[in-house]
């Protein structure tokens, strides 16, 4: 009775979300083109020779629907705030924390969906997991590769192999798929991979850590988050709402990020939607993006040490002032502080403050919560004392370890694969939009350090 209900919401939210788009899409190529015919020669700022240099930061040079980040107050999904995503986004009847179902429903469609709409989200991606071939044929290629490979590098080859069953590539190469309906074949893809992939980021955990080549079945009356802790081997209903506001908060930060800004350049050339999600994982592992946050609490468990090797500190007081003297004995060292500052905002992270706050509620005196807590105290007035940081306020890096830590998942390797289940869903609403609106294969124009010294110098 259960699987008839479920295939039909499982119907239901497909044509509902299709009936949404179908009315959002033209209003917004509509207003796409009046942009364009009005503003089209503006100016949205300098391309300096700087910028050229310096990573394009400060340009701004793309369109990206599902976000925008502002450097005080931080992301903003489909404008709200992350305190107001928490507020409004359906939760689930054991939770405290928006559902990623809701967030995906809140990027794509750009609406705050009901409860009933969130639970027939639910089903549907509860129905497309369920693909035991395509299921079966990535776990064959994992299982093939080496336990101690990256479990990122695992991650992007899990992607890949779910493009076996690519209705895009299909599509495209069967003329059914056109510029018109391009949107459909891509929401399909996109529903289809962010039902897979946790299932997929479940079995690499187990074959990298735990000796095991498979993991526990689905239960279909769990949502996505506790479904992914349990086939992971936890049952702790905490860490199942830890785990939905992790994969919440992670899912986007406006388009020039890598992950995000990969995933759009490749898709622009209409490939699809897994070769397009597993170039923007690639783009996550490095370490100056999402590898971060293993290498935060890396960097952690050394200034645990180094306090220890000072003495320890038995108060709260003792610990500042001795931590304190490790902080400046890294930055004498020419090394800078992991987890701190940020590319464009200005002020602390709110999904670092929202983390924060969840340990707080829940388990306010573990130990290392109350460590990183320290850090937060003392940090930011010795970065701004140094000098050298435009932003010494902490990123979403700096405490995601801590929650995960808590719970017993210790293996700081899988983290930013954790990160690049939640990114999924970010990137890929922006995906169908981008062939929504028809956007172009991007070309950006280079230049020579030849050249710039022959037109300045």
């Amino acid at each position: 009775m259960h699987r008839v209900a479920q295939r039909r919401a499982f119907s239901e939210a497909t044509k509902e979300i299709k009936r949404i788009l179908g009315e959002k899409i033209p209003a917004q190529q509509a207003l796409v083109k009046q942009i364009k015919e009005k503003a089209g020669d503006e100016s949205l700022g300098p391309a300096t020779v700087g910028a050229a240099y310096g990573g394009m930061r400060g340009i701004t040079g793309l369109t990206y629907e599902p976000s925008l980040l502002d450097p005080v107050e931080g992301i903003r999904f489909r404008g709200l705030s992350i305190p107001e995503c928490q507020e409004q986004l359906p939760k689930f009847k054991e939770g405290t924390e928006p559902l990623p179902e809701a967030m995906w429903w809140l990027l794509l469609t750009g609406e705050v969906p009901t409860q009933e709409q969130t639970q027939m989200m639910m089903d549907e991606f509860h129905h497309r997991a369920t693909n035991d071939k395509i299921m079966d044929q990535v776990k064959a290629t994992l299982n093939g590769l080496p336990t101690d490979m990256h479990p990122m590098l695992q991650l992007s080859v899990g992607l890949l192999t779910l493009g076996h069953v690519s209705k895009f590539s299909a599509g495209y190469a069967n003329g059914t798929a056109t510029k018109a309906n391009y949107w459909e074949y891509a929401l399909d893809d996109s529903l289809d991979l962010i039902a897979r992939v946790p299932e997929v980021a479940a079995l690499i955990y187990r074959r990298s850590f735990h000796g095991g080549n498979d993991v526990i079945a689905r239960d279909s009356s769990l949502d996505m988050s506790a479904n992914f802790t349990k086939q992971m081997g936890f049952d702790s209903k905490e860490f199942a709402d830890c785990m939905r506001l992790y994969l919440s908060i992670h899912t986007d930060h406006e388009g020039g990020n890598v992950s995000a800004h990969t995933t759009t350049l490749v898709g622009s050339a209409l490939s699809d939607p897994y070769l397009a999600a597993s170039a923007g994982m690639n783009g996550l592992a490095g370490p100056l993006h999402g590898l971060a946050n293993q290498e935060v609490l890396l960097f952690i468990r050394e200034m645990q040490a180094k306090v220890a090797e000072k003495g320890g500190a038995k108060t709260d007081a003792e610990l500042e002032t001795v931590l304190t003297e490790c902080i400046w004995d890294l930055l004498n060292s020419k090394r800078v502080v992991p987890g701190y500052g940020h590319a464009v905002l200005r002020k602390t992270d709110p999904r670092y403050t929202c983390q924060r706050d969840f340990c707080l509620r829940n388990f306010p005196d573990d130990e290392l919560f109350k460590f990183v807590n320290t850090m937060y105290k003392i940090t930011p007035g010795i970065l701004t004392e140094h000098g050298k940081t435009k932003n010494p306020w902490p990123n979403v890096d700096a405490h995601s370890g801590v929650l995960l830590t808590h719970y017993g998942l210790t293996e700081s390797k899988f983290y930013t694969v954790l990160f690049g289940v939640s990114r999924c869903i970010g990137v890929l609403s922006a995906y169908v939009w981008d062939r929504a609106l028809g956007k172009p294969i991007e070309r950006p124009k280079s230049i020579t350090t030849e050249a710039l010294a022959t037109k300045f110098l």
